[in-house]
Protein backbone atom coordinates (compact mmCIF):
# COMPACT_ATOMS: atom_id res chain seq x y z
CA UNK A 1 0.00 0.00 0.00
CA UNK A 2 1.40 3.39 -0.99
CA UNK A 3 1.03 5.60 2.12
CA UNK A 4 -0.74 8.95 2.12
CA UNK A 5 2.31 10.62 3.62
CA UNK A 6 5.81 9.58 4.55
CA UNK A 7 8.40 11.51 6.58
CA UNK A 8 11.38 12.56 4.50
CA UNK A 9 14.74 12.38 6.24
CA UNK A 10 18.01 13.26 4.45
CA UNK A 11 21.46 11.99 5.31
CA UNK A 12 22.72 13.62 8.54
CA UNK A 13 26.52 13.22 8.50
CA UNK A 14 27.18 15.75 11.29
CA UNK A 15 24.45 14.62 13.68
CA UNK A 16 26.67 12.53 15.95
CA UNK A 17 29.24 15.29 16.39
CA UNK A 18 26.49 17.82 17.20
CA UNK A 19 24.91 15.52 19.76
CA UNK A 20 28.26 15.08 21.54
CA UNK A 21 29.41 18.68 21.12
CA UNK A 22 27.82 20.03 24.28
CA UNK A 23 26.08 22.72 22.19
CA UNK A 24 22.57 21.27 21.99
CA UNK A 25 20.36 24.27 22.70
CA UNK A 26 19.46 27.08 20.29
CA UNK A 27 22.71 27.93 18.52
CA UNK A 28 24.57 28.27 15.23
CA UNK A 29 22.72 25.50 13.38
CA UNK A 30 19.35 26.84 14.42
CA UNK A 31 20.31 30.34 13.34
CA UNK A 32 21.52 29.04 9.97
CA UNK A 33 18.23 27.18 9.56
CA UNK A 34 16.31 30.40 10.23
CA UNK A 35 18.44 32.18 7.61
CA UNK A 36 17.67 29.50 5.02
CA UNK A 37 13.96 29.86 5.81
CA UNK A 38 14.15 33.66 5.44
CA UNK A 39 15.82 33.27 2.07
CA UNK A 40 13.27 30.65 0.96
CA UNK A 41 10.27 32.80 1.83
CA UNK A 42 11.91 36.14 1.03
CA UNK A 43 11.06 37.66 4.42
CA UNK A 44 13.12 39.42 7.10
CA UNK A 45 11.17 38.63 10.28
CA UNK A 46 11.03 34.90 10.89
CA UNK A 47 11.67 32.65 13.88
CA UNK A 48 11.49 28.94 14.62
CA UNK A 49 10.07 27.35 17.75
CA UNK A 50 10.13 23.93 19.39
CA UNK A 51 6.61 23.06 18.19
CA UNK A 52 3.69 24.28 16.10
CA UNK A 53 1.62 24.70 19.27
CA UNK A 54 4.26 27.02 20.74
CA UNK A 55 4.48 28.95 17.48
CA UNK A 56 0.78 29.71 17.97
CA UNK A 57 1.23 30.57 21.66
CA UNK A 58 4.15 32.93 20.98
CA UNK A 59 2.16 34.68 18.25
CA UNK A 60 -0.96 35.10 20.39
CA UNK A 61 1.03 36.38 23.38
CA UNK A 62 2.89 38.89 21.21
CA UNK A 63 -0.43 40.21 19.89
CA UNK A 64 -1.70 40.67 23.49
CA UNK A 65 -4.59 38.28 22.89
CA UNK A 66 -6.00 37.32 26.28
CA UNK A 67 -8.00 34.50 27.82
CA UNK A 68 -11.66 35.00 26.94
CA UNK A 69 -10.98 36.74 23.64
CA UNK A 70 -12.48 35.29 20.46
CA UNK A 71 -10.96 34.03 17.23
CA UNK A 72 -12.59 32.99 13.97
CA UNK A 73 -11.53 29.51 12.87
CA UNK A 74 -12.37 26.99 10.16
CA UNK A 75 -13.50 23.58 11.47
CA UNK A 76 -12.02 21.94 8.35
CA UNK A 77 -8.49 21.69 9.71
CA UNK A 78 -6.12 19.45 11.60
CA UNK A 79 -6.92 19.31 15.32
CA UNK A 80 -3.37 20.58 15.88
CA UNK A 81 -4.52 23.79 14.16
CA UNK A 82 -7.58 24.37 16.34
CA UNK A 83 -6.95 22.85 19.78
CA UNK A 84 -4.11 25.31 20.69
CA UNK A 85 -6.54 28.25 20.62
CA UNK A 86 -8.85 26.44 23.01
CA UNK A 87 -6.00 25.49 25.35
CA UNK A 88 -4.91 29.16 25.30
CA UNK A 89 -8.33 30.01 26.74
CA UNK A 90 -9.93 31.58 23.67
CA UNK A 91 -13.50 31.40 22.44
CA UNK A 92 -13.65 29.75 19.03
CA UNK A 93 -16.21 30.91 16.49
CA UNK A 94 -16.48 28.51 13.57
CA UNK A 95 -16.83 29.99 10.09
CA UNK A 96 -17.92 28.15 6.97
CA UNK A 97 -15.70 27.03 4.09
CA UNK A 98 -15.88 27.07 0.32
CA UNK A 99 -17.26 23.60 -0.50
CA UNK A 100 -15.04 23.42 -3.59
CA UNK A 101 -11.74 24.00 -1.76
CA UNK A 102 -12.22 23.42 1.97
CA UNK A 103 -10.71 26.83 2.73
CA UNK A 104 -12.26 29.67 4.75
CA UNK A 105 -15.25 31.39 3.16
CA UNK A 106 -14.63 35.17 3.35
CA UNK A 107 -18.35 36.04 3.53
CA UNK A 108 -18.93 33.65 6.42
CA UNK A 109 -15.77 34.79 8.23
CA UNK A 110 -16.83 38.45 8.10
CA UNK A 111 -20.29 37.62 9.45
CA UNK A 112 -18.66 36.00 12.52
CA UNK A 113 -16.83 39.17 13.56
CA UNK A 114 -17.85 40.69 16.90
CA UNK A 115 -16.35 43.38 19.12
CA UNK A 116 -14.49 40.59 20.95
CA UNK A 117 -12.87 39.12 17.82
CA UNK A 118 -9.09 39.45 18.11
CA UNK A 119 -7.87 37.37 15.15
CA UNK A 120 -8.98 35.47 12.05
CA UNK A 121 -7.22 32.11 11.67
CA UNK A 122 -6.97 31.34 7.95
CA UNK A 123 -6.23 27.64 7.40
CA UNK A 124 -4.97 26.59 3.96
CA UNK A 125 -6.50 23.14 3.87
CA UNK A 126 -4.11 20.27 3.03
CA UNK A 127 -1.74 22.65 1.24
CA UNK A 128 -4.35 24.35 -0.98
CA UNK A 129 -4.18 28.16 -0.64
CA UNK A 130 -7.33 29.93 0.48
CA UNK A 131 -8.77 33.36 -0.31
CA UNK A 132 -5.81 35.31 1.03
CA UNK A 133 -6.53 38.72 -0.53
CA UNK A 134 -10.19 38.64 0.52
CA UNK A 135 -9.52 37.51 4.10
CA UNK A 136 -6.66 40.00 4.54
CA UNK A 137 -8.87 42.80 3.25
CA UNK A 138 -11.59 41.90 5.75
CA UNK A 139 -9.06 41.86 8.59
CA UNK A 140 -7.62 45.23 7.58
CA UNK A 141 -11.07 46.82 7.22
CA UNK A 142 -12.11 45.69 10.71
CA UNK A 143 -8.72 46.23 12.35
CA UNK A 144 -8.37 42.50 13.12
CA UNK A 145 -5.07 40.66 12.53
CA UNK A 146 -5.07 37.62 10.25
CA UNK A 147 -2.97 34.54 10.99
CA UNK A 148 -2.29 32.33 7.98
CA UNK A 149 -2.31 28.76 9.26
CA UNK A 150 0.17 27.01 7.00
CA UNK A 151 0.34 23.74 8.93
CA UNK A 152 0.24 21.78 5.65
CA UNK A 153 1.15 24.40 3.03
CA UNK A 154 4.92 24.92 3.33
CA UNK A 155 6.00 25.93 -0.18
CA UNK A 156 2.49 26.54 -1.52
CA UNK A 157 2.13 29.69 -3.65
CA UNK A 158 -0.58 32.27 -4.16
CA UNK A 159 -0.37 34.71 -7.11
CA UNK A 160 3.27 33.70 -7.54
CA UNK A 161 4.21 34.43 -3.91
CA UNK A 162 4.95 31.82 -1.29
CA UNK A 163 2.45 31.66 1.54
CA UNK A 164 4.35 33.40 4.31
CA UNK A 165 5.08 36.35 2.02
CA UNK A 166 1.56 37.34 0.94
CA UNK A 167 1.06 40.42 3.11
CA UNK A 168 -0.67 38.59 5.97
CA UNK A 169 -0.01 39.84 9.52
CA UNK A 170 1.43 36.52 10.71
CA UNK A 171 1.98 33.11 9.16
CA UNK A 172 2.64 29.91 11.07
CA UNK A 173 4.01 26.60 9.79
CA UNK A 174 4.43 23.16 11.30
CA UNK A 175 7.70 21.24 11.09
CA UNK A 176 6.42 17.93 12.48
CA UNK A 177 7.31 14.59 10.94
CA UNK A 178 4.84 14.37 8.03
CA UNK A 179 5.01 18.04 7.02
CA UNK A 180 7.14 20.16 4.69
CA UNK A 181 9.78 20.63 5.92
CA UNK A 182 10.28 18.02 8.63
CA UNK A 183 12.46 18.75 11.66
CA UNK A 184 10.88 15.88 13.65
CA UNK A 185 9.16 18.68 15.54
CA UNK A 186 9.06 22.44 15.40
CA UNK A 187 7.18 25.50 14.23
CA UNK A 188 7.77 28.68 12.23
CA UNK A 189 6.32 32.16 12.75
CA UNK A 190 6.65 34.84 10.06
CA UNK A 191 5.83 38.43 10.99
CA UNK A 192 4.95 41.39 8.82
CA UNK A 193 5.69 43.83 11.66
CA UNK A 194 9.27 44.27 12.91
CA UNK A 195 8.28 45.40 16.41
CA UNK A 196 6.04 42.36 16.87
CA UNK A 197 8.87 40.12 15.71
CA UNK A 198 11.35 41.65 18.16
CA UNK A 199 8.84 41.35 20.98
CA UNK A 200 8.30 37.70 20.05
CA UNK A 201 12.03 36.96 20.24
CA UNK A 202 11.80 37.74 23.96
CA UNK A 203 8.53 35.86 24.43
CA UNK A 204 10.00 32.76 22.76
CA UNK A 205 12.80 32.71 25.37
CA UNK A 206 11.01 33.26 28.70
CA UNK A 207 11.07 37.04 28.23
CA UNK A 208 14.89 37.08 28.40
CA UNK A 209 17.05 39.58 26.53
CA UNK A 210 20.16 37.44 26.07
CA UNK A 211 22.34 40.46 25.25
CA UNK A 212 22.14 41.67 28.87
CA UNK A 213 21.10 38.51 30.73
CA UNK A 214 24.53 37.82 32.19
CA UNK A 215 27.15 40.09 33.72
CA UNK A 216 30.90 40.19 33.13
CA UNK A 217 31.37 37.13 35.39
CA UNK A 218 28.80 35.14 33.46
CA UNK A 219 26.30 35.35 36.31
CA UNK A 220 22.63 36.22 35.77
CA UNK A 221 22.44 39.98 35.98
CA UNK A 222 20.00 41.78 38.28
CA UNK A 223 19.96 44.56 35.70
CA UNK A 224 18.11 42.31 33.23
CA UNK A 225 14.42 42.69 34.05
CA UNK A 226 11.85 40.17 32.82
CA UNK A 227 8.74 42.16 31.87
CA UNK A 228 7.02 39.79 29.43
CA UNK A 229 5.28 36.46 29.90
CA UNK A 230 7.18 33.97 27.79
CA UNK A 231 7.88 30.35 26.91
CA UNK A 232 10.82 27.97 26.67
CA UNK A 233 10.28 27.68 22.92
CA UNK A 234 13.71 28.00 21.32
CA UNK A 235 14.49 25.20 18.85
CA UNK A 236 17.51 23.01 19.57
CA UNK A 237 20.66 22.84 17.46
CA UNK A 238 19.79 19.21 16.59
CA UNK A 239 16.42 20.13 15.12
CA UNK A 240 18.00 23.15 13.45
CA UNK A 241 20.61 20.95 11.77
CA UNK A 242 17.91 18.58 10.50
CA UNK A 243 16.08 21.64 9.19
CA UNK A 244 19.16 22.81 7.27
CA UNK A 245 19.46 19.43 5.57
CA UNK A 246 15.74 19.43 4.79
CA UNK A 247 15.98 22.85 3.16
CA UNK A 248 18.81 21.62 0.94
CA UNK A 249 16.28 19.17 -0.57
CA UNK A 250 13.05 21.17 -0.36
CA UNK A 251 12.88 22.44 -3.95
CA UNK A 252 13.46 18.96 -5.33
CA UNK A 253 10.78 17.51 -3.04
CA UNK A 254 8.26 20.15 -4.05
CA UNK A 255 8.96 19.52 -7.73
CA UNK A 256 8.38 15.80 -7.27
CA UNK A 257 5.07 16.40 -5.50
CA UNK A 258 3.90 18.77 -8.22
CA UNK A 259 5.02 16.39 -10.95
CA UNK A 260 3.06 13.58 -9.33
CA UNK A 261 0.03 15.89 -9.07
CA UNK A 262 0.21 16.46 -12.82
CA UNK A 263 0.12 12.69 -13.34
CA UNK A 264 -3.02 12.49 -11.21
CA UNK A 265 -4.59 15.42 -13.07
CA UNK A 266 -4.10 13.75 -16.44
CA UNK A 267 -5.52 10.48 -15.12
CA UNK A 268 -8.61 12.16 -13.69
CA UNK A 269 -9.46 13.91 -16.94
CA UNK A 270 -10.96 10.54 -17.87
CA UNK A 271 -12.94 10.18 -14.62
CA UNK A 272 -15.66 12.83 -14.53
CA UNK A 273 -17.05 11.56 -11.22
CA UNK A 274 -13.89 12.80 -9.45
CA UNK A 275 -13.18 16.54 -9.45
CA UNK A 276 -9.63 17.69 -8.54
CA UNK A 277 -9.45 20.69 -6.23
CA UNK A 278 -8.28 23.65 -8.27
CA UNK A 279 -8.16 27.44 -8.12
CA UNK A 280 -6.63 29.92 -10.53
CA UNK A 281 -3.44 31.63 -9.37
CA UNK A 282 -2.79 28.95 -6.72
CA UNK A 283 0.13 26.53 -6.78
CA UNK A 284 -0.29 24.01 -3.94
CA UNK A 285 2.61 22.03 -2.51
CA UNK A 286 0.46 18.90 -3.04
CA UNK A 287 1.07 17.59 0.44
CA UNK A 288 -1.82 15.43 -0.74
CA UNK A 289 -3.80 15.41 -3.99
CA UNK A 290 -7.35 16.53 -3.20
CA UNK A 291 -10.48 15.33 -4.97
CA UNK A 292 -14.21 15.87 -4.59
CA UNK A 293 -16.18 12.65 -4.97
CA UNK A 294 -19.91 12.05 -4.88
CA UNK A 295 -19.25 8.65 -3.27
CA UNK A 296 -16.53 9.41 -0.72
CA UNK A 297 -16.38 6.03 1.03
CA UNK A 298 -16.62 4.11 -2.24
CA UNK A 299 -13.81 6.20 -3.73
CA UNK A 300 -11.56 5.65 -0.71
CA UNK A 301 -12.15 1.89 -0.87
CA UNK A 302 -11.57 1.80 -4.63
CA UNK A 303 -8.19 3.53 -4.42
CA UNK A 304 -7.11 1.40 -1.49
CA UNK A 305 -7.92 -1.71 -3.51
CA UNK A 306 -5.63 -0.24 -6.19
CA UNK A 307 -2.83 0.10 -3.59
CA UNK A 308 -3.14 3.82 -2.77
CA UNK A 309 -4.01 4.76 0.81
CA UNK A 310 -6.77 7.27 0.06
CA UNK A 311 -8.30 9.09 3.04
CA UNK A 312 -10.53 11.93 4.14
CA UNK A 313 -7.49 13.12 6.19
CA UNK A 314 -9.27 15.41 8.68
CA UNK A 315 -12.62 15.27 10.42
CA UNK A 316 -14.59 18.49 10.87
CA UNK A 317 -13.49 19.75 14.29
CA UNK A 318 -16.80 21.37 15.27
CA UNK A 319 -18.23 17.93 16.14
CA UNK A 320 -15.88 17.56 19.13
CA UNK A 321 -17.55 18.21 22.49
CA UNK A 322 -14.40 19.87 23.83
CA UNK A 323 -15.26 22.91 21.70
CA UNK A 324 -18.77 23.16 23.18
CA UNK A 325 -22.12 22.89 21.49
CA UNK A 326 -22.41 24.70 18.17
CA UNK A 327 -25.84 24.35 16.64
CA UNK A 328 -25.40 26.61 13.62
CA UNK A 329 -25.30 24.76 10.32
CA UNK A 330 -22.25 25.25 8.12
CA UNK A 331 -23.42 24.05 4.69
CA UNK A 332 -20.03 24.50 3.02
CA UNK A 333 -18.35 22.37 5.67
CA UNK A 334 -21.07 19.73 5.37
CA UNK A 335 -20.72 19.45 1.61
CA UNK A 336 -16.92 19.54 1.56
CA UNK A 337 -16.54 16.99 4.36
CA UNK A 338 -19.03 14.70 2.60
CA UNK A 339 -17.00 14.74 -0.63
CA UNK A 340 -13.28 15.33 0.09
CA UNK A 341 -10.82 12.52 -0.64
CA UNK A 342 -7.02 12.79 -0.53
CA UNK A 343 -4.63 10.65 -2.56
CA UNK A 344 -0.90 10.09 -1.97
CA UNK A 345 1.11 12.59 -4.01
CA UNK A 346 4.64 12.43 -2.66
CA UNK A 347 8.30 11.93 -3.45
CA UNK A 348 8.04 8.31 -2.29
CA UNK A 349 5.83 7.39 -5.29
CA UNK A 350 8.50 7.69 -7.97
Amino acid sequence: MIPLYKPYMPELPDLDSIIHSGALAYGDYTKEFEKKLRDFFGVPYLMVTTSFHLAISVALTAMDIKIGDSVIVSPMACLASTQPYLSYGLNIHWADVDPKTGTLDPVSAEKKITENTKAIIHNHFCGYPGYIDEINEIGARHGIPVIDDGIECFGSEYHGMKIGNCGTDLTIFSLTAVRFCNCIDGGVVIFKDKDLYEKSLLIRDCGIDRKIFRDELGEISQECDISLVGYSATMSNVNGYIGIRQMDAIEDLLEKHRSQAENWRILHEEHKDLIPIYREQCNPNYWVYGLLADDKIGTIKRFREMGYFASGVHIRNDIYSVFGNHNERLPGVEEFYRRFVALPCGWWME
